[in-house]
């Protein structure tokens, strides 16, 4: 049979009809086509943050400001009366055992209107468990270091919260009479915008409440006695004073609040 030259031949037969496939050739697949293969596909970028201040600590992401000596509050101009319900503080409560203290500080911290952090130093004092110095057995070198240990902590504590927005009421028994654990340390850790106030209840107050006492909280009327006649000596110091006998504690809080405005008109000098 003749072609046309340049036209196709016909494959060639294998016996039996069937068309003869040309080397390498396997033929078309049976069944679907795959998918042609994707490229990968590359991770997102990581996320990038603010670099974080020198000199600031941080809780994750979020930078904290160091805390720094607590200055005086403003005081407010003469025709506003200052709300200390609303206003950043520093306040240390004074009074013997039995004062009522920490009810008192509670109290006041629970019903602000800004955040508040409470602060006892007997509750400082007894992070040490083991080699505890009590006071109850003697007051020497070993209970006075661990005592200035936990006011420095306490101090740290509360500029640390002032920093970051939150008051702080900080309660301890100071002796007027004692400048190794006097007055003076509290305001060199925390500083000078540090509002002392003294609670100081008659000594049968004192007495009673002290009965209530469990553990090592708990005192001989006789030393009750003692620390409350020392403490006798705030009066005459400047510092205001809360006679608290006939007060429940939310009284008590009350006029803490209404001290508090006038110191922040006008601070005591101490």
């Amino acid at each position: 049979m003749q072609h046309a030259v340049g036209s196709p031949l016909p494959p060639p037969h294998q016996p039996g009809g069937a068309p003869q496939q040309q080397p390498g050739y396997l033929g078309a697949p049976s069944g679907p086509v795959p998918p042609a293969p994707q490229p990968p596909v590359p991770p997102p970028p990581a996320p990038q943050h603010a670099p974080v201040p020198q000199g600031t600590d941080t809780t994750g992401h979020v930078p904290l400001p160091p805390g720094g000596p607590v200055p005086m509050p403003s005081a407010p101009p003469a025709a506003v009366v200052p709300d200390p319900t609303a206003t950043t503080l520093a306040v240390l409560l004074i009074g013997p055992a039995g004062a009522g203290k920490t009810s008192v500080a509670k109290f006041w911290a629970d019903h602000r209107r800004v955040p508040t952090a409470h602060v006892s130093l007997d509750d400082v004092r007894e992070w040490v468990r083991s080699g505890f110095a009590d006071p109850q057995s003697g007051w020497n070198d070993h209970s006075e270091a661990q005592y200035r240990l936990a006011r420095r902590t306490c101090g740290f504590a509360a500029r640390n919260f002032l920093a970051n927005g939150i008051s702080c009421i900080l309660d301890d028994a100071i002796f007027p009479d004692r400048p190794a654990v006097g007055l003076g340390g509290w305001k060199r850790h925390v500083g000078p915008g540090l509002l002392p106030v003294v609670l100081l209840p008659g000594l049968e107050v004192v007495l009673e409440r002290n009965a209530e006492r469990a553990g090592n909280r708990r005192l001989t009327d006789e030393e009750v006695a003692r620390i409350h006649g020392r403490m006798a000596g705030w009066y005459g110091s400047g510092l205001p004073i809360i006679d608290n006998s006939q007060l429940d504690v939310p009284t008590t809080a009350r006029v803490l609040d209404d001290v508090l405005a006038r110191a922040i008109a006008s601070p005591p000098k101490w």
